[in-house]
């Protein structure tokens, strides 16, 4: 048993992702856009990938604020783990009999879209906890908010919130409105059915939500 377990610290030590460099330059792909490209080809589908990268800067301010309050309010005053909405996940799982769910920041999200996949198995949790830490440590919010918007899926083959904003509404992510900034934000939890071509109530409801929250979270422009 404990030459299994050093031979599979090894393994992982030795495939490890360099976090560091993601700091340093943009990633060429994620794990999350090489299965879906890989989901595609097999369904007999190009698997071609609607993606471009743009720097912090060139993302409006508006579409930076509804992606926190859509995803991760608390972003700028954590370590990388929420602990308050993790415990408000467990209890409400705990009321409806089910397995939590939820209560991932954007520093956890972005581990999982970077380097590893969906599911819900205890290692792939203590992988992403673990490259969590890392990032955290390692790159500055603004970096890890950046890199999030640049590589997380806003609908079916189209990643990062440039290729989104010129895909729904024809102009760069930089002249987004607010309210095209909600829609764009509310498409996150489901897009490969929530995105502003979609017509599905449920996701309207959940854009003029973050809208709402928008107006309320105003205070944290000063941090973008």
């Amino acid at each position: 048993m404990l030459l299994a377990a050093a031979a599979w610290i090894a393994w992982e030590a030795w495939h490890w992702p360099d976090v560091a460099a993601v700091g340093r330059r943009p990633p060429q792909t994620t794990a999350f856009i090489e299965r879906w490209r890989t989901r595609e080809r097999t369904a007999g589908r190009s698997g071609r990938v609607d993606r471009a990268w743009v720097a912090a800067p060139a993302i409006a301010p508006s579409l930076k604020l509804a992606v926190l309050v859509a995803e991760d309010v608390n972003f700028f005053s954590h370590r990388g783990f929420d602990t308050g909405e993790i415990r408000e996940a467990l209890s409400k799982a705990l009321g409806e009999g089910e397995l939590p769910r939820g209560a991932s920041t954007i520093s956890q999200q972005l581990a999982r879209n970077l380097w590893l996949s969906p599911s819900r198995d205890p290692l792939r949790k203590l992988r992403e906890a673990v490259l969590t830490w890392q990032l955290e440590r390692t790159l500055g919010k603004r970096r890890i908010l950046e890199l999030y918007l640049n590589v997380v899926e806003f609908g079916p083959g189209v990643w990062g919130v440039e290729s989104a904003s010129r895909r729904y509404f024809g102009k760069p992510a930089a002249e987004v409105s607010d309210d095209e900034a909600a829609l764009l934000a509310a498409s996150l939890p489901k897009p490969s059915t929530w995105h502003p071509g979609s017509t599905s109530k449920a996701y309207r409801r959940h854009a003029e939500a973050v809208r709402r929250r928008m107006d309320k979270a105003q205070f944290l422009r000063r941090l973008l």
